[in-house]
């Protein structure tokens, strides 16, 4: 891929193998710690109740990575996003903005989504919920930015996922089954979910929305930055896959034995086409409607197959020689 090819939109459909992991769970009952299910249709119209690993999760991890990745190549975050806080800007952060450019208008809902942009990397890839009144916007209060990055559930595929749940104790001098004076002194037995199975996970990216400004329809910051941007998104998203960091993966961390699929990506404002691969036939079918829309404009999808982790990161790194298209 040449360097000045513009990439509008990316999107991945696979199916990934996870053994013996606890990435997501619903919570507890008792000492039973409870696998986070969902009912889906399969191909025949049936529900089937089956594993799942929620988007939040998957966005959770990439957004970890993000952050990380970002202060490593210099690339502008907030105070929350740089501590890794959830709630990614604070009111501080705009105040802060506004009082060094004193020449930047903070009057309007485009002004503040303009200097959270500016401001941080994580909330201009991975959107945010401004809630705050800001400096002199008088509806400042619920600003959104949506997300230039999206995650589906990952859903196992029936037939293929199951899970187990094992004894797990704490070693202790006494284990009498007195628990102690603190809660966390003694014996502690419980159980825990181990999961396995083939998942089908679904993501999309549209790289023309990074530093976009929804509102104003204008980009308050320049290529270079666009393009940093849209480069260590790419590299967070793979590292996301290369090393999960979910629940329990301090003794649970995922085997991941195999992930295979299709990357789409378009040159064009027509979206990358994703079908789920709970449809046997997704390849064929992300394959076709890609043949079509490039039948109502010439050259707009291409269809890359991997199949595994080194096919798939070949393709991440081909895609990084990019740069994001932009919406003139």
């Amino acid at each position: 891929m040449t360097e000045n090819k513009k990439i509008a939109s990316i999107s991945i459909s696979g199916e990934i193998t996870l053994n013996l992991h606890s990435l997501n769970n619903e919570g507890g009952e008792g000492n039973q710690i409870i696998t986070r299910q969902v009912t889906i249709v399969d191909k025949n119209g049936e529900p089937r109740t089956v594993n799942a690993i929620s988007g939040d999760m998957f966005k959770h991890i990439a957004a970890v990575h993000l952050a990380q990745l970002a202060k490593e190549q210099n690339l502008p975050l907030s105070s929350y996003a740089e501590k890794l806080n959830p709630n990614r800007i604070g009111k501080d952060d705009f105040l802060d903005y506004f009082e060094k450019n004193s020449n930047k208008p903070n009057e309007s809902s485009a002004d503040i989504v303009s200097a959270m942009i500016d401001i941080c990397t994580v909330c201009d890839t991975n959107g945010i919920l401004i809630t705050d009144k800001i400096g002199d916007n008088k509806n400042s209060s619920n600003t959104p930015r949506k997300s230039a990055i999206e995650f589906g559930w990952t859903v196992g595929i029936p037939g293929k996922n199951n899970t187990e749940s094992y004894l797990h104790t704490k070693l202790v001098a006494d284990a009498s089954g007195v628990r102690g004076e603190g809660s966390n002194e003694g014996q502690n037995i419980f159980h825990r979910p181990a999961n396995h199975g083939v998942y089908a996970f679904v993501c999309s990216i549209d790289a023309y929305r990074i530093g976009f400004n929804d509102i104003s329809r204008e980009y308050p910051i320049d290529d270079a930055q666009r393009t940093s941007r849209y480069r260590v998104l790419l590299q967070s998203l793979l590292s996301a896959f290369i090393n999960p960091q979910g629940a329990m993966t301090s003794t649970q961390k995922p085997h991941i034995t195999d992930f295979k699929g299709v990357v789409s990506i378009s040159e064009k404002l027509i979206p990358a086409p994703t079908i789920s691969a709970l449809n046997d036939n997704y390849r064929e079918e992300i394959k076709g409607i890609s043949d079509n829309l490039n039948l109502i404009e010439e050259n707009a999808i291409e269809v890359k197959p991997f199949n595994g982790l080194s096919e798939l990161s070949a393709i991440f790194v081909d895609l990084m020689k990019a740069e994001p298209y932009k919406i003139q």
